[in-house]
């Protein structure tokens, strides 16, 4: 009896993202405040390419933190 599948929903399970979709929606860049993607298993800014790591599912963005 072991329930070790990766996915609630099943789908695709090696391509589930870092973070939710909802949380990517509302986070901005700390810096100049504009929109970020997920690239990889970095968060980039939309207009200056500041990058955030991210650590269990969290993402770590404090600006003494960034990365170009």
């Amino acid at each position: 009896m072991s329930d070790t599948s990766a996915s609630q929903t099943g789908d695709q399970p090696q391509d589930t993202p870092a973070i939710s979709q909802e949380l990517l929606e509302i986070l901005a860049c700390p810096i100049d405040k504009s929109p970020v993607k997920l690239v990889g298993d970095r968060l980039v800014c939309q207009e200056q390419g500041h990058k955030y790591r991210i650590e269990d599912g969290i993402p770590i963005m404090l600006v003494d933190e960034v990365e170009q």
